[in-house]
């Protein structure tokens, strides 16, 4: 579950603990209420949940050494706000990947009810990311020098209408221009949590923390794509076909979720009511000092963030691996529905496989990379393998338990990049050159979701085949895992 931050010093801080109990005299530290009688773990349970009010814990307290109680404060702290701030998150970001996603599934009956082509969708696909771009450096902006509740709140609210507003279009260029307002309304959504889990956690914790988060992203699939279908085969209510019913029952839950936000999410640490003094002073103190060093080594300005040419190359790694997998996300249930020798049960859960084992590949990956302190080979290796695994899916051919099998791979690999690429931004930068530099990388970087979906939709219109689609696919990623291979910020960032 998120925020089960294992730490190495359980043994230590029992000795530590054992050691406080018998000699009460020793360095001054955190007291905590003493029993008669308790284990040594009970006493290190109660030391970790203590607050630090400042007053005394009465009589048979211990009293914990200075190091240890940092340690314990810490260890506190980060628990206290994963559990406060990465549920509600998750659900925002699940939500906004529903919308974005379900057109996927809708299309299965917009093609016969509406005469769209694969084209069409795929274009209509692709054009929310036109939307993205216009406002996702100005998002990541105002969530670092505004307010990112409001941020959130007007972003959520404004997507789930534009999502559920979809259900009314009738031709093309109604789709579009709906598709279009929802990239307009969600940007500024993704780089704007980036952002702001920079202002709730320390760089070294900040990888574990995305990785949980970036977990929504194929969770949304696991959970909508089924939902979707059951929406699309069984909702027909007030005459509306199915198609129209998967829009507006997963748009309006978006719109309560960000009348949600506005009472529910604080803008930083020092307005968090729900810290405990001892724990709000030691994350702002913790998080000045981060900042303090990059604005010294002269990183927080926003026109120093384009000198980097590490920022070039993060759009273009971005870029191509969108270009890839976006297409993937909105033509895998198509692909699934190919499968005709399978029941409709068995082509959803193909389509859903390869995002369960995606759940697994995020989270595994960004633990590894933060046990590691290494961000480079945790971005690209990942893109390599899911490269390879898609093209050997299109010679797999009629041999349908090895492309599934095959696209269980692409599954686990395709996005276990997430959470150490995009930790790379804020360890070379802070402030407002990072907001920036994650707004641009995300802007520029998803136009690839516009490129992806329209060459794979044309390809497949022009051959009747998905095979072309799939080799466009898999050399977008493979070109995508050679350049992340030449990132070297991570030398730097872990001085940072």
């Amino acid at each position: 579950m998120p925020g089960e931050f294992q730490h190495p010093l359980v043994q230590r801080a029992f000795d530590n603990i054992i050691s406080a109990v018998t000699k009460t005299d020793k360095a001054p530290g955190i007291l905590v209420p003493h029993r008669k009688g308790r284990t040594g773990m009970e006493i290190e349970r109660s030391a970790l949940h203590h607050g630090g009010d400042g007053s005394p814990a009465g009589a048979g307290s211990v009293q914990l050494p200075e190091n240890h109680a940092r340690e314990l404060i810490a260890e506190r702290t980060r628990r206290r706000v994963t559990w406060r701030l990465l549920p509600f998150l998750i659900v925002a970001y699940l939500l906004a990947y529903m919308d974005r996603a379900n057109v996927g599934v809708a299309k299965l009956q917009m093609q016969t009810d509406l005469g769209f082509s694969n084209a069409i969708i795929g274009f209509g696909a692709g054009i929310l990311f036109v939307g993205y771009f216009l406002l996702e450096v100005p998002g990541s902006l105002i969530v670092e020098r505004y307010s990112a509740r409001k941020w959130f709140a007007r972003i959520t609210i404004s997507w789930g209408i534009c999502a559920a507003a979809t259900s009314l279009v009738t031709t093309p260029h109604q789709f579009y221009f709906c598709r279009f307002l929802l990239g307009a309304a969600e940007a500024g959504f993704f780089p704007g949590v980036i952002v702001y889990l920079s202002h709730w956690f320390r760089y070294e914790d900040r990888t574990r923390a995305k990785s949980w988060f970036m977990m929504t992203q194929p969770l949304s699939i696991v959970v909508g794509t089924p939902l979707s279908r059951w929406i699309l085969e069984t909702v027909h209510w007030h005459g509306l076909h199915g198609w129209r019913w998967v829009f507006i029952l997963e748009g309006v839950p978006s719109v309560l979720c960000g009348i949600a936000a506005l009472y529910y999410l604080p803008d930083r640490p020092a307005d968090a009511r729900w810290l405990k003094d001892d724990e709000r002073k030691w994350l702002i103190g913790e998080l000045t000092k981060e900042a303090s060093r990059k604005a010294a080594a002269g990183r927080t300005r926003i026109l120093s963030a384009f000198r980097h040419w590490q920022t070039l190359l993060l759009i273009a790694v971005l870029f191509l691996l969108v270009s890839g997998n976006q297409a993937l996300h909105f033509f895998l249930p198509s692909i699934a529905e190919n499968m005709k020798g399978l029941s409709i049960r068995s082509r959803t859960v193909v389509a859903v496989l390869p995002y369960v084992c995606s759940m697994f590949g995020i989270v595994l990956n960004g633990y590894s990379s933060n046990r590691r302190g290494e961000r480079r080979w945790h971005t690209a290796i990942p893109i390599f393998i899911a490269a390879t695994a898609l093209g050997l899916s299109t010679l797999a051919g009629d041999h349908v338990a090895l492309v599934i099998a095959l696209l269980c791979v692409v599954g686990f690999t395709f996005q276990a990049y997430l959470s150490p690429f995009w930790t790379l931004p804020t360890a070379y930068l802070g402030s407002a050159a990072a907001a920036t530099v994650i707004g641009t990388i995300n802007s520029v970087g998803n136009l690839g979701g516009f490129v992806g979906p329209y060459i794979f939709g044309y390809l497949k219109d022009a051959t009747g085949r998905y095979n072309a689609g799939l080799w466009f696919l898999s050399a977008s990623m493979f070109a995508s895992g050679l350049l992340a291979s030449q990132i070297r910020i991570e030398k730097r960032s872990k001085q940072e």
